[in-house]
């Protein structure tokens, strides 16, 4: 995106998306999650993760044309999208993999960014049973953290999901918002 349609975007997204506050379950407490989010669908796709059950939200007609437009450029199709609001750098998303099973084996993720530059990070995973075991270990890999800048779109591909993790981390000085909007193809419930 160019700047300007950018910033129309991160207006738009501030002031017409109803932001909830999230939350997450642990050990029987509830926690509240360091972001705001907001979940739109087709009808009857639903997606959960850490078991938090997301509410849906129908699409708004500009939102609509704009998961069109990350459709062309990508050759993929996507059901849904969960917009992230970090408010601040104080904001952030700890290591994690979109690999929940509602999206299937080998998902492929759309991510676009406006609003502030925040670093993407990325880490492989571990390989389970090698953090319990004697073997010789592969040499860790540095993470790599990439700037993303307001406009700017990922496309993450298999497999990255299955062998990556991903976070944003919390980033002193940064006082401005920015809006993430990750598309994704959830798997539709069984008729």
């Amino acid at each position: 995106m160019t700047q300007s349609e950018a910033d129309e975007w991160l207006h738009w997204l501030l002031h017409e998306v109803a932001w909830g506050n999230a939350f997450y379950e642990a050990f029987g407490r509830r926690f509240p999650i360091p972001r705001q989010q907001a979940w739109f669908a087709d009808a009857g796709i639903r997606y959960r993760y850490s078991d938090n059950l997301l509410t849906t939200l129908p699409w708004p007609e500009r939102l609509n044309r704009l998961r069109q437009r990350v459709e062309s450029l990508t050759g993929q199709r996507f059901n849904s999208v969960l917009a992230t609001l970090y408010r601040s750098g104080e904001d952030s998303v700890g290591w994690h993999a979109d690999d929940e099973s509602e999206l299937g084996p080998a998902p492929v993720i759309a991510s676009l960014s406006v609003g502030a530059t925040r670093a993407f990070c990325l880490r492989p995973k571990i390989t389970p049973g090698h953090q319990h075991t004697h073997e010789p270990q592969p040499e860790p890999q540095p993470e790599i953290a990439v700037p993303v800048h307001s406009g700017d779109l990922w496309l993450m591909q298999p497999p990255c999901q299955q062998h990556w993790e991903h976070a944003v981390p919390a980033e002193t000085g940064i006082h401005q918002p920015r809006v993430n909007l990750t598309f994704r193809w959830v798997i539709p419930p069984a008729s």
